[in-house]
């Protein structure tokens, strides 16, 4: 296999250790495989996504985290973060991720209304108009013809992610305090920017 170049290298110069920033997602394929390509060797920061097999609903997104941390202690730089869609889910459901977030400063919760396919469709286009999921995974199809298959990583280039950014925090405006409720509307391009060490979005 050739060698790949990695769009986010950064010198770490001799920094021993690597903040962590663990995540937990709803989605079994499609979040695992977009927040794999921020992890490499030579960044700054460490990503771990934790596999999520089937069990998707925000409780049990939660209950994951909740059970990596009960067996891995997280340094005061590291930061646990939850990932999930608002889609079907009620407000009780989500304002649960919320009150876990709130427990310590390095938690926090990213959720995508309707769904993560929203935040992929940012790296793409402005993401105006979107009245529900289906249709948001439609517009997003036109873009990534294969998505149904999984998403290839060379498409997500570093200037269509820091656009995805800016236009994560221009539809997130005022910011939002806990979870998105407008639909168009995600809080995605923070994690993002805290994994790329972006000072303008933290």
């Amino acid at each position: 296999m050739p060698h790949k170049t990695n769009r986010f290298r950064r010198s770490s110069g001799l920094r021993s250790y690597r903040k962590l920033i663990v995540i937990a997602t709803e989605g079994a394929k499609t979040e695992q495989q977009y927040f794999a390509m921020f992890n490499n060797q030579h960044s700054v920061i460490q990503v771990k996504c934790l596999r999520s097999g089937h069990k998707s609903s925000p409780h049990q997104v939660l209950k994951r985290m909740e059970d990596y941390l009960r067996e891995e202690s997280l340094r005061s730089t590291d930061e646990a973060w939850l990932v999930v869609d608002r889609d079907q889910w009620t407000d009780e459901q989500l304002n649960e991720l919320c009150t876990w977030a709130e427990r310590h400063r390095n938690y926090d919760i990213a959720i995508s209304n309707p769904s993560f396919e929203y935040w992929l469709l940012l790296h793409f286009e402005d993401g105006h108009h979107i009245v529900s999921s289906e249709e948001c995974c439609a517009r997003l199809r036109r873009h990534l013809p294969t998505y149904d298959k999984g998403i290839e990583q060379r498409i997500f280039t570093e200037d269509r992610i820091k656009n995805a950014i800016r236009r994560g925090k221009m539809r997130d405006n005022p910011p939002c305090a806990g979870w998105p409720r407008d639909l168009g509307t995600t809080t995605v391009y923070r994690l993002i920017g805290k994994i790329l060490n972006l000072d303008e979005v933290n």
